[in-house]
């Protein structure tokens, strides 16, 4: 008799022997005519690499977040396929096709376009694991082991409901196990299985949830939203360059500013940015910090809408920039320079960033340059003009600075005068730098005495928008 029960259990499918998931389940196949996806939005390379699998006789779908922005008719920025293949086989059916990961390999599928080269990510899918890879870091994070599984088993393993659907572009169906069609329809952000759980395994998914939250419009579940508080402090053990990066794609959502509320509402915000628990705490903020912020993340989301590029250097720049001006007038309170007090509080502002999450010093360096020229615009006498705008940074530097005519803190004369010069002719540069000499007299380090020597005029001209983030860095 207990063998019997032994057997009989093993044999049921491993989705319902799962501890949070609940019950295995056929997924419900919704026809085209009700997810009314628009195929002009699909990537042609998706659809070939999903071809390709099932000709050789694997499963194949076009998965996650792709579905979900081409239910709401988004044109998704990447495409991610899932198939039984292992990664081996996929990558034998496939020209430029390379391994990633060690854990659980995936594979990247290059396609060479005439603009840019296309990345379709393909992975296989993964299983339900009970117990077996239920280990629990001294924080309580759980870690877990990745294998490969059935389809029913890679869905429950995904995040949310709106994101654990697969699309067959060959039938134009899309196969929804955990009712993450009707979620969308009541604009429901919805955990799979128990969320606290979930958050242990992944701390990165509370912060997946906000940012879905603020670029979907829709509301969390309110048994997704309530353990997010408590669990917060587990986002501080995740990698830092996972955590950089999540913190990155919530930021350049489209969304920003809605996801910064988001991050406050949940708690979430404390120690990641050091700027945020200033600037979302209204006792503290200045509404010049604030509506700094406010404008350049308003220009970004604008940009990236848009379908224009960004610059991340820029980003990070203009978030830390109200710290980074504190630390500068203590400085100078204190008895520095202006120039010494200017990049001694670069470094307090950097090393307090660290703190929480640290960026890139790739980021960091442009960081640094954007904020070192700002001083320099006030130089407008002599070769500095000239030399200025010869930089290899100027237009990012240029556009910060405008940012900062837009909210009070330059006159605005004097992005004026600039956005003229960049313009000018060479006499009607002279002529504004010469009434720039009568407005402001002769700066200190200026030229004015010196025989200038005439420089060509640059190639740059006068950006066509001067929005936050427009920089390319």
């Amino acid at each position: 008799m207990i063998t019997k029960f032994i057997k009989r259990i093993m044999r049921r499918d491993p989705m319902e022997r799962g501890t949070h998931i609940g019950p295995a389940h056929a997924p419900k196949r919704i026809p085209k005519k009700t997810h009314r996806i628009d195929p002009h939005l699909l990537s042609k390379n998706a659809v070939k690499v999903t071809h390709t699998l099932q000709q050789a006789g694997y499963e194949a779908f076009i998965v996650g977040g792709a579905v979900r922005d081409l239910v709401l008719g988004i044109g998704p920025k990447d495409f991610d396929v899932a198939t039984n293949a292992t990664p081996d086989q996929v990558q034998r059916l496939f020209r430029k096709a390379r391994l990633i990961g060690r854990r659980f390999q995936i594979v990247h599928v290059t396609f060479f376009g005439k603009a840019h080269p296309e990345i379709i990510e393909v992975s296989t899918f993964r299983a339900l694991l009970d117990n077996a890879g239920d280990h629990v870091a001294e924080s309580g994070r759980i870690l877990r082991d990745n294998v490969w599984g059935s389809q029913g088993e890679d869905a429950a393993r995904r995040d949310f409901t709106i994101n654990a659907m697969y699309y067959d572009p060959s039938t134009e169906t899309v196969l929804d196990y955990h009712g993450g069609m009707a979620d969308m329809q009541k604009k429901t952000l919805r955990m799979i299985g128990d969320p606290a759980k979930r958050y242990r395994e992944d701390p990165i998914r509370m912060l997946r949830a906000i940012r879905f939250a603020a670029k979907t419009g829709f509301t969390l579940d309110s048994a997704t939203a309530a353990p997010i508080s408590e669990l917060s402090a587990l986002i501080h053990d995740v990698p830092a360059a996972r955590l950089f990066d999540e913190i990155l794609k919530l930021l350049m959502s489209g969304y920003s500013w809605a996801a910064i509320q988001g991050l406050r509402e949940a708690g979430l915000h404390h120690d990641l940015l050091p700027l945020l628990d200033h600037i979302l705490d209204s006792k503290e903020s200045s509404k010049t910090a604030n509506d700094f912020v406010k404008l350049a993340l308003a220009n970004t989301d604008q940009r990236i809408q848009s379908g224009k590029s960004i610059s991340a250097g820029f980003l990070f720049a203009t978030l830390l920039w109200p710290e980074l001006l504190k630390n500068w007038q203590n400085n100078i309170a204190s008895g520095m320079s202006n120039i010494p007090a200017l990049h001694a509080a670069m470094d307090d502002t950097i090393a307090t960033q660290s703190s929480g999450m640290t960026i890139q010093r790739r980021f960091e360096s442009d960081m640094r340059e954007i904020w070192s020229m700002q001083p320099r615009f006030e130089k407008r006498v002599g070769r500095y003009p000239y030399r200025l705008i010869e930089s290899p940074r100027f237009r990012a530097g240029y556009d910060f600075m405008l940012l900062r005519c837009a909210t009070g803190e330059q006159k605005a004369s004097l992005g004026e005068w600039w956005t003229s010069f960049i313009s000018a002719d060479p006499a009607g540069q002279d002529g504004l730098m010469a009434s720039a000499k009568n407005e402001v007299g002769n700066p200190a380090g200026g030229t004015s005495g010196a025989k200038r020597r005439r420089r060509r005029k640059p190639k740059s001209t006068l950006p066509t928008d001067s929005g936050a983030g427009s920089a390319e860095i």
